[in-house]
C-alpha cells in the first residue's frame, strides 16, 4: 500500500510539474500583453533570439542557463564572475559553520535549562526578548563590531540557528519521563552518566527536531545576508545578477536555493529519523 501510494504522488508531483511549465511557457510565449524587447536587453536578459516579445525568460531558456552553469559550476574568472558551484560552496561553509557554533552553544545550555528549574527560570526573559529579534537586524551591529563581512555573515546565522535548537533541547531534557529519571536515581547513576545514558537517548528526537528547524532557517537567513554582505556566495550571486538583469540566472539561482535547502532538509529529516524510537 505505502509502495502504491508514493508511486501515485511521485507521478502526480510529475504531472504538476508538467502542467506548471506548460502554463510558464504559455505566459512568456507572447499571448497576452506583451511588447517587443530590444535585442541587446533580451541577450543581457539571457533569452534566446527566438524569444523577443517578453521580459521573463521560458522554462527552455531558463533550463539551457541551468546546464551552461551546471556544465562548469567552479569557474573563476574573477570577483565577479565565479560558478554557481563555487558561489553555493561558500554558502552551505558559512551556514554550517555558524550552524556548528549554535549547536555547541544551544545543546548544553538546552541541557542546564532542561535540568535545573532556577535556570529556566532566570534565563526565560533574555530568550523571550531576543528569540523574536529578526537575526538581520544583528548585521549592523556585527559589522560594525567584528569589521569582517564573512564573520558577520556567520555571526547571523549562528544567533539564527541557536533559538530554535536551544528550546526543544529545553523541551525535550524537561519532559524526560520521570519513571526513567528515578530508575537512574535507584540504580544510583550520576549526573552525567544519566544525563549521557538516560536524557540524552529520551530527549534526541525533540533535539533533532530543532536542529532541523534551524538548519532551514539558517539557509533561509544566509542569502539575505550575503545580499547585504556582497563578496560571495549565492546570495550575492542573485542580486549581482538581478544588478546585472539577467533574470534567467536569478530563477536559476532561485531554483538551486531550493534543492539545497530540501537536500539540507532531507539529511536532517534522515538523521532525526535514526535517533527516533517508538514507545
Amino acid at each position: 500500500m505505502s509502495q502504491s501510494l508514493a508511486l501515485r504522488a511521485g507521478m502526480l508531483s510529475i504531472a504538476l510539474l508538467a502542467a506548471f511549465l506548460v502554463l510558464w511557457q504559455f505566459a512568456v510565449s507572447g499571448t497576452g500583453t506583451t511588447q517587443q524587447m530590444d535585442p541587446e536587453y533580451a541577450k543581457l536578459m539571457g533569452l534566446t533570439a527566438t524569444q523577443g516579445k517578453s521580459a521573463m525568460p521560458g522554462p527552455m531558456d531558463v533550463g539551457a542557463k541551468l546546464w551552461e552553469h551546471l556544465r562548469r559550476p567552479f569557474y573563476d574568472n574573477g570577483p565577479n564572475d565565479k560558478g554557481v558551484g563555487i558561489q553555493l560552496a561558500y554558502s552551505i561553509a558559512r551556514v554550517l559553520t555558524g550552524y556548528l557554533f549554535a549547536f555547541l552553544v544551544a545543546v548544553p545550555l538546552g541541557f542546564l535549562i532542561g535540568m535545573s528549574p532556577l535556570f529556566s527560570r532566570a534565563l526565560d526573559p533574555f530568550i523571550q526578548v531576543l528569540k523574536p529579534i529578526s537575526p538581520l537586524a544583528w548585521m549592523p551591529l556585527a559589522l560594525y563590531t567584528i569589521k569582517d563581512s564573512n564573520a558577520s555573515a556567520i555571526f547571523v546565522i549562528f544567533i539564527c540557528s541557536v533559538w530554535p535548537m536551544l528550546i526543544n533541547t529545553a523541551f525535550g531534557v524537561a519532559t524526560v519521563r520521570r519513571d526513567w529519571l528515578n530508575v537512574a536515581k535507584t540504580l544510583e547513576l550520576g549526573t552525567w552518566r544519566t544525563a549521557f545514558q538516560v536524557i540524552l537517548p529520551a530527549a534526541a528526537p525533540t533535539i533533532l527536531t530543532g536542529m532541523r528547524i534551524s538548519i532551514g532557517i539558517a539557509w533561509l537567513v544566509i542569502v539575505a545576508a550575503e545580499m547585504l554582505v556582497g563578496g560571495t556566495g549565492i546570495g550575492y550571486f542573485v542580486w549581482n545578477e538581478w544588478n546585472n538583469l539577467s533574470i534567467t540566472n536569478v530563477i536559476n539561482a532561485i531554483l538551486l536555493i531550493g534543492l539545497v535547502g530540501m537536500v539540507l532538509d532531507q539529511l536532517m529529516a534522515r538523521l532525526q529519523r535514526l535517533v527516533s524510537y517508538s514507545e
